[in-house]
């Protein structure tokens, strides 16, 4: 088992003279770490390790908050009109179950880690469990699905910005407006900025959905809709008692529930940077865990109450982004004081991007992977360059979809579930190979992996069908402002 554990570690680095090749395996409490070495790093160094870019490395709390700044922003704002689509119990059970799978499979990611300590992100991992084919295909869908998110970013600053100003800009300038400045907080080549700029973002997440509730519990939701578009967000008649639907809303197609389902697990992106923070971390074998229960802790349950408190007191005419439930100039301050959450989830998800292609073309195209932590021309110029390139992306995506649910849907369809559960049980396979069935308890975890991986791949099939398809349904219809590269007002749709 030891030779075949050193042989699948070969795949990344060991004897070619790589900086993995100098890092070492240590034994805390009894339990495998890692201190990740980098090239100007004493061999005999113990204890805090460096920051390459200046500045100590990550600890649990900065950890906790980078997940948190990461994980609770966009998708949260999706799940109020999520129970109005798919019903109130159907929607709780939903965010739960999810936000327990995603607990889980995130455990698996630091189990990974401490048999692989080379590991660097996600596409690392696909390469020691697939070989060289993996790896390219993950590295593709990782970049996408980071533009994705940030793409989705961007379409929610848009929508925040039209709201704030009541459409004073065509709607393609309000998606370039935050582009531009994500891009400049992805300049820094330290994901130690990203620990700091995590506070304000989670201040203001919970700053911005409080000044909603106390809006709607004091003045009511918009009762004739005017602001989102017509009547209710099903149609439903303007000026009627508010309604909570404990089932599925019988207005709502099969698409657009599943859809809906799709946006819970948009919730739970978070995981595919997880690898990323977690070698930036001082002491991932300790720290990385307890960060991870810290988020879930309060983030499941603040994605239950959120979404609960915000649709009781919306009813039929609930909207997503759910800021936009608020009336009037209540749900121009809460956008407003979003910002930092939203920019925060650009920064983290799109610094994630960038140094992955950064690292890539370092190693593999200039062969220069000696020189990762420079500061000189030719690496910062490598950096700028691909940062600038990944928000250009990420810009046309915005534009191409400029609709809140509609983005996140396909996202979590094409990638999300892979890289939130379905690639992390397969890891939990890999590792446990030979060891699947030895006893009642590695039977039923393998089968649990095996089932998710399962879901996860019928999730990406039907879920990219149904998205897909009722974003095309929405472009052709001539009633429908949505269209692509538009000016329109993207509050509306």
């Amino acid at each position: 088992m030891a030779q075949r554990i050193q042989q699948e570690r070969g795949h990344l680095g060991g004897s070619d003279g790589s900086p993995h090749s100098h890092e070492k395996d240590h034994t805390l409490d009894g339990k495998h770490s890692s201190t990740p070495a980098y090239p100007d790093a004493d061999d005999d160094q113990t204890g805090e390790v460096r920051d390459p870019y200046g500045g100590k490395k990550l600890g649990m709390v900065r950890t906790a908050l980078i997940f948190f700044t990461n994980q609770v922003g966009i998708g949260i704002l999706s799940l109020p009109a999520m129970l109005h689509t798919i019903g109130l119990i159907p929607g709780i059970i939903t965010i739960i179950s999810m936000g327990v799978l995603a607990t889980y499979t995130a455990y698996i990611l630091i189990q990974f880690y401490r048999r692989y300590p080379s590991i660097r992100d996600v596409v690392d991992v696909a390469k020691i469990m697939g070989g060289r084919p993996l790896e390219i295909l993950v590295g593709v869908a990782h970049v996408l699905n980071l533009c994705l998110i940030c793409a989705s970013a961007n379409v929610t600053l848009s929508i925040a910005l039209n709201t704030m100003t009541e459409h004073a800009l065509c709607t393609v300038g309000f998606i370039g407006i935050p582009m531009i400045m994500c891009w400049l907080l992805c300049m820094p080549r330290s994901l130690n900025f990203a620990g700091w700029f995590g506070i304000p973002a989670t201040i203001s997440i919970f700053t911005a959905v409080f000044i909603v509730i106390i809006a709607l519990a004091v003045n009511g939701p918009d009762y004739t809709a005017v602001a989102n578009g017509g009547s209710g967000y099903w149609g439903e008649p303007i000026n009627q008692p508010l309604q909570m639907r404990l089932g599925p809303n019988p207005g709502a197609t099969m698409n657009q529930q599943f859809e809906s389902v799709l946006n819970v697990a948009f919730a739970y992106a978070g995981n595919q940077a997880f690898i990323t923070v977690m070698c930036e971390m001082r002491n991932p074998s300790k720290d990385y865990t307890p960060a991870i229960i810290w988020l879930n802790a309060i983030g499941v349950p603040m994605y239950v109450i959120v979404a609960c408190v915000v649709y009781r007191l919306s009813g039929q005419y609930v909207v997503s982004p759910a800021l936009g439930s608020a009336p009037g100039i209540a749900s121009k301050a809460a956008y407003g004081i979003l910002f930092p959450t939203l920019l925060g989830s650009g920064l983290v998800f799109g610094h994630t991007g960038i140094k992955y292609m950064y690292n890539v073309v370092m190693d593999k195209v200039i062969k220069t992977r000696h020189r990762l932590t420079d500061n000189t021309f030719l690496t910062w110029g490598v950096w700028l360059g691909l940062g600038t390139l990944f928000w250009v992306v990420a810009f046309v995506l915005a534009n191409a979809i400029p609709a809140f649910g509609s983005i996140l849907a396909i996202s979590s369809a094409l990638f999300v579930t892979w890289f939130t559960f379905g690639m992390a049980n397969a890891q939990w396979i890999f590792l446990n190979w030979g060891n699947q069935f030895i006893n009642w308890r590695k039977t039923s975890l393998a089968l649990f992996n095996w089932f998710m991986i399962l879901a996860s791949a019928f999730l990406t099939v039907f879920g990219l069908y149904t998205s897909i398809s009722d974003l095309s349904a929405r472009v052709r219809d001539p009633d429908d402002p949505l269209n692509v590269f538009t000016c329109a007002n993207n509050a509306l749709f």
